[in-house]
């Protein structure tokens, strides 16, 4: 007599399950904030900072597109749509001050921005650790500095009763004022500007320096690469990166050209020659009291900053370089 046997199917997974180890549940997001907490302790304070101080005060746009009225509040205040930005396009004092902000900030561009990455690369050519830290601290010490101490030195030295004019005057050249020549003003703005902030702004640059690995130089000169062709060809590439970062995000600034540094001077020149956009919305908004107008200036500032520096990341991407996102 013949038995038959049925083989039972092995069952599925049978083997695997046996020798893997089970799968470890993924962690909420409250498990996962607490696990990091002391780390979201450290951000808080400065997460806050940019929550109060930048982005709720960016919902007070909204006066752009209203007849605002401190005393009747966003509520009381009626709309009157795009009639602020209207008002700006056809008042000539925003044209002038529009075409001021302009210059200065192509000035600015073309010598002030540079000027931190030419004193890195002089810094850093010299031999001496001793002489460049001294030449560090002399050159940084500026930034500590108010505007008001600023433009105080700069009219004991260049003003009508300064130092090089009681020097013209001894030699028979009298006459010298440079500071409230408003010819030559927005020259001497970006001037100001570069001897303030220049030794601050060769940090990063120095940084960036510092991090290129020096095989690279080891490597030219053994090639016989000269020390000005060591930086043509291998320091210059190097800082490429962080050069085209900052320039990016100096372009979202570009329209920001120093608000007290021209308020201070505007006395001497006039309005013509130093009335740039954030004074405008000084003078307009909080002493003239024509919030809707002097918001709408803001606001266009502020948006053509935007486009200038999506359009640079856009173009640097395009030009294989790296955007900031």
């Amino acid at each position: 007599m013949t038995v038959k046997t049925t083989a039972v199917p092995e069952q599925r997974g049978a083997g695997r399950a046996s020798g893997a180890a089970p799968k470890r549940r993924k962690a909420t997001l409250r498990q996962r904030i607490w696990r990091e907490r002391w780390m979201y302790t450290f951000i808080a304070p400065g997460a806050l900072f940019f929550l109060v101080f930048a982005y709720v005060p960016m919902l007070g746009n909204v006066v752009a597109f209203m007849d605002y009225s401190p005393f009747r509040g966003f509520s009381g205040s009626p709309w009157v749509g795009m009639q602020n930005f209207v008002a700006i396009f056809n008042d000539p004092e925003v044209v002038t001050a529009l075409r001021n902000t302009l210059v200065i900030a192509f000035l600015q561009l073309i010598f002030a921005f540079p000027a931190p990455i030419a004193l890195a690369l002089l810094l850093d050519s010299l031999m001496s650790n001793r002489v460049k830290r001294m030449v560090q601290t002399v050159v940084y010490l500026p930034h500590f500095l108010s505007w008001v101490i600023i433009i105080s030195v700069w009219q004991q030295v260049l003003g009508g009763g300064g130092l090089v004019a009681n020097l013209l005057s001894g030699w028979g050249m009298g006459g010298f004022d440079a500071m409230t020549n408003a010819d030559t003003f927005k020259l001497l703005v970006v001037a100001q500007a570069i001897w303030k902030d220049v030794g601050w702004g060769t940090i990063i640059f120095f940084a960036a320096i510092a991090g290129i690995p020096q095989d690279r130089y080891e490597a030219a000169a053994v090639d016989g690469a000269s020390a000005w062709r060591r930086i043509w060809h291998v320091t210059l590439p190097g800082i490429i990166p962080v050069t085209t970062l900052l320039l990016i995000l100096n372009l979202g600034n570009i329209l920001t050209v120093g608000f007290e540094q021209l308020l201070l001077q505007q006395p001497m020149v006039g309005a013509d020659a130093a009335q740039v956009l954030d004074t405008f919305v000084y003078f307009r908004g909080v002493l003239g009291g024509e919030w809707g107008v002097a918001t709408a200036a803001g606001l266009l500032k502020g948006a053509i900053g935007t486009v200038l520096v999506l359009s640079a990341n856009k173009i640097a991407k395009k030009l294989g370089g790296e955007g900031i996102y």
